[in-house]
């Protein structure tokens, strides 16, 4: 009896080790398998997510990209957008380089909104000195103009005209521009009064770093502005509802940097400052673009 009960106690075990082995093994497997779908629907989550960014990334630079609409200002035209609309042009960006009429803030404000009027589609609104009052009325109440963009540019409050600005103390004020008044003869009768920058005197007035040959040339072909735009008063300010953007050039001597810093504050502008006279356009046609391309991504 002792032996068989021994025996019995020894056999005992034995028979229950296979049963042992055989759960240890289907919890391995059945931990395995959980572990296996649980990764599986974390890789499967995180390929979601990032199917959906891509597709969210896709479609954010799948955009139709707005029209640039750009608006010299006094004793410039057009052609001085020329460095800036051949890189805007290269990154797929559609272009406009109005003629400012430069005749008066109101006259001149009015003719730049129609044409607005006649883009289909989101605008990039940009002036370049006298060009930043001209936008600034030109874009009141046009919802298409998503972004103003003011490279050393007059910014005007309602209420406030370019003499006025002009005149505000700044810490570094700049020399008085050479200004040239030249009379013409009004349609009708009667006259107005042009004003242009002295030729001699160009270079360093307006395009301090823009090669001397190329100062010529701007020079000669510079566009009066009529004596009356300067004191044309802003009846309502666009900044006020449409973000904007502002390139001081740090070595200006048409507008003080001064003022152009405290425009762009006044304006809750993002500021880029550069080391340029005032003919960024020309100098500075990269720096100039690539604000323009900020207005655009800060605006999407």
């Amino acid at each position: 009896m002792t032996r068989t009960t021994a025996r019995s106690a020894t056999t005992t075990p034995s028979r229950r080790r296979p049963f042992r082995r055989t759960a240890v093994v289907g919890l391995s497997a059945l931990a395995l398998a959980t572990i296996t779908i649980a990764a599986h629907a974390v890789d499967t989550g995180s390929t979601a997510t990032t199917t959906s960014t891509r597709a969210t990334q896709a479609t954010a630079s799948d955009r139709p990209k707005p029209t640039v609409v750009l608006v010299h200002g006094a004793f410039a035209d057009a052609s001085g957008w020329d460095g800036v609309i051949t890189r805007l042009t290269r990154d797929g960006y559609p272009v406009r380089a109005l003629p400012d009429p430069l005749r008066g803030l109101a006259s001149d404000s009015a003719y730049i909104h129609s044409f607005l009027k006649t883009i289909p589609g989101p605008v990039v609104l940009v002036g370049h000195s006298y060009g930043g009052a001209v936008i600034t009325n030109a874009a009141v109440g046009e919802k298409q103009v998503k972004a103003l963009v003011y490279v050393a540019a007059f910014a005007p409050d309602s209420g406030e005209d370019l003499a006025d600005l002009s005149a505000r103390p700044v810490a570094h004020p700049v020399p008085p521009l050479p200004v040239q008044p030249v009379p013409y003869t009004l349609p009708g009768g009667g006259s107005g009064l042009d004003l242009y920058l002295d030729p001699a005197k160009f270079r360093a007035a307006f395009a301090a770093d823009v090669p001397a040959r190329t100062a010529v040339r701007m020079a000669a072909g510079q566009r009066p502005i009529d004596a009356t735009a300067i004191a044309g008063i802003t009846p309502e300010a666009a900044w006020h509802t449409t973000p904007s953007w502002y390139l001081v050039a740090k070595q200006d001597h048409a507008i003080s940097p001064d003022l152009e810093r405290f425009m762009a504050a006044r304006a809750h502008a993002h500021v880029t400052e550069i080391n340029s006279s005032h003919a960024a356009t020309v100098s500075h046609p990269a720096a100039v673009k690539d604000l323009i391309e900020q207005a655009d991504r800060g605006t999407r």
